[in-house]
């Protein structure tokens, strides 16, 4: 994947990054589903390759929107984390989330979390974005 800007518009320059069809449900599990490991994101229902989940993974550090780190719980293992640019990825991501609950046949159950934090704005969106920060940067 390649991230390399084609031209100097901000819009432009983040859809090389986060437009193709993986790398935002894969911030998206480490959001909202607490996704870690590499396995874990291979189980998310859209049934991402592993091939292309290593590639993804491996381009989202490169560009700084999340870490790669030993497991100090298993030697094979890594666990993946959110940076405060992946963070700050939080408000796209409700965005998002919202205007597909609103416009596209959602599952009620996500819906409702995108609703919620639609609902809930900007102090809702600092409030889990602390929370991420706590979890993911210590």
């Amino acid at each position: 994947m390649s991230t390399k800007g084609r031209s100097g518009c901000p819009i432009s320059l983040s859809l090389e990054l986060l437009g193709d069809r993986w790398t935002l449900l894969i911030i998206r599990d480490l959001v909202f589903a607490g996704k870690r490991h590499f396995r874990e994101f291979l189980q998310s229902d859209e049934g991402i390759s592993s091939r292309t989940l290593a590639e993804r993974l491996q381009t989202l550090q490169d560009e700084g929107i999340l870490t790669r780190s030993d497991d100090p719980t298993h030697g094979l293992k890594a666990i993946y984390r959110l940076t405060e640019a992946g963070i700050d990825l939080l408000p796209v991501l409700a965005t998002l989330g919202a205007w597909g609950s609103k416009y596209r046949k959602a599952d009620d159950k996500l819906a409702r979390i995108a609703d919620d934090l639609a609902v809930g704005g900007a102090p809702a969106l600092k409030r889990m974005q602390g929370k991420l920060r706590a979890e993911h940067l210590g």
